[in-house]
């Protein structure tokens, strides 16, 4: 096993215990997740069979699962997992919803070809696969025709983020998003290795057993999480750069920026 995906896997096994709280759902991130949610809810039909890549505690499998979805729930992280299948238990899920321990570098171990009618991963979970090639190839094999993938990713151009880091003279951090390779970013003293995409870069992978039938940007004119404090003292101005994020996110450039972006695939009727 590379040591990057140990070292990945450790750093969120230290952090599953309390990550439904501040560090990984703050109200910022919640607002985040909300927005998901509507594109889940406008791309899949209730009752749809999907696959989670990177479910964390479980928070977007349970709500797909209240509302008549059925999810195989996967994550790296053994203890994410456990929080996942927990909270399915305890929700009166567990018939909806699958937790087990496969990272999305492994989806070879699920052997149900053409059994999905879609996929989806939020919040940067795919930030830190090694090759999205095998991710793409093994989409491909467990979607059924005309399946669909709705992923959001870490982006690669932030302004949020570089204005932040330049105001508090951090030049390193400024350029972090830009490295072409994975870079090392700290959680609970532990290393997270995390590549940046823009929307083309991501797309690459996938473009030759997928069409990409829409992006946009997460965060482009909202302030990101870690400025959650932004939301709390300007609630009503937090809200209005939501509309116009919802409104002009989508729009050609805007589309390329933001802390996330969001990518709607559609599986091709003859894809490699």
């Amino acid at each position: 096993m590379p040591l990057q995906l140990q070292q990945t896997r450790s750093a969120f096994d230290s952090v599953a215990a309390d990550y439904d709280g501040p560090r990984g759902n703050n109200a910022a991130i919640h607002d985040m997740r909300t927005e998901m949610w509507r594109w889940l809810d406008a791309t899949f039909a209730p009752g749809s069979r999907l696959l989670d890549l990177g479910c964390g505690t479980g928070l977007d499998a349970a709500r797909l699962a209240q509302r008549g979805y059925r999810v195989t729930a996967t994550d790296w992280s053994p203890a994410m997992v456990r929080r996942a299948s927990d909270r399915a238990h305890r929700e009166g899920l567990s018939d909806r919803v699958l937790a087990i321990n496969i990272g999305a570098h492994e989806l070879q171990q699920l052997g149900e070809a053409g059994s999905y009618d879609g996929a989806y991963s939020n919040l940067g979970a795919l930030n830190c696969v090694p090759d999205l090639d095998d991710v793409a190839r093994e989409c491909a094999r467990l979607l059924k025709p005309g399946g669909r993938l709705v992923f959001t990713v870490i982006g690669r151009i932030c302004p949020w983020e570089v204005a932040y880091y330049l105001l508090r003279r951090r030049w390193a951090r400024v350029k972090v998003r830009y490295a072409r390779g994975f870079a090392p970013v700290s959680m609970n003293q532990r290393t997270v290795w995390t590549r940046y995409y823009t929307p083309r870069e991501f797309y690459r992978p996938f473009a030759g057993h997928f069409t990409l039938t829409h992006h946009r940007g997460v965060c482009v004119f909202v302030p990101p999480p870690y400025l959650v404090s932004i939301r709390q003292r300007h609630w009503e101005w937090y809200q209005r750069l939501w509309s116009i994020d919802r409104w002009v996110a989508g729009w050609p450039l805007l589309r390329a920026v933001g802390d996330h972006f969001l990518v709607v695939m559609r599986k091709r009727e003859t894809a490699r």
